[in-house]
């Protein structure tokens, strides 16, 4: 795995994505990121900029970027899409096929295997509907790592905390 391009969606984990850059970035993989406009909420443009080496693409309205098809070009350049933090929202748009913004157009667009890192509340994880999302997703050749079980940011214990960084890291290379 060469090239990674990593979705960042927004949800409290989002913080997390940051320690998985570092942790790419110390293996040697080149990576490029994606934030939605709610994971600037939780991180900024500029430590995933440091990080990762690379302009942090946030929308389909970069004038420039889309002049040459930019979401075409993110979308067939990695070797994997991993989304780290995967919200309820972006996993279940995805699932119902939608692409309203630049993260969702990519996801749409690769033909790249995706990597789905979960991380909701625990109530909106074992939601009937959102988890025929997961199937369907599953069905059409997306993984999933996680969630696993914890004490949440909102102070409920269950499934639906995302996978510690060096956990994600040791998930993707097994087989």
């Amino acid at each position: 795995m060469d090239r990674v391009l990593l979705i960042i969606s927004g949800g409290i984990a989002a913080y997390k994505s940051l320690e998985l850059i570092r942790l790419f970035k110390k293996m040697g993989t080149q990576i490029k990121c994606v934030a939605t406009q709610s994971a600037l909420t939780f991180i900024t443009p500029a430590s995933v900029e440091y990080l990762s080496g690379n302009s942090l693409r946030t929308s389909l309205e970069d004038r420039d970027q889309e002049m040459q098809m930019g979401h075409i070009e993110l979308a067939r350049w990695p070797d994997v899409v991993i989304v780290a933090p995967a919200t309820a929202n972006i996993i279940s748009c995805v699932a119902n096929g939608l692409a309203m913004d630049l993260a969702q157009t990519i996801l749409m667009a690769t033909t790249q295997q995706i990597v789905f890192v979960p991380s909701m509340n625990v109530r909106m994880w074992e939601n009937k509907l959102f988890q025929k999302n997961i199937e369907v997703l599953k069905k059409s050749g997306s993984r999933f790592l996680g969630p696993t079980e914890g004490e949440m940011a909102c102070g409920e214990y269950g499934m639906g905390r995302m996978m510690a960084p060096q956990q994600i890291i040791k998930s993707l290379f097994q087989k």
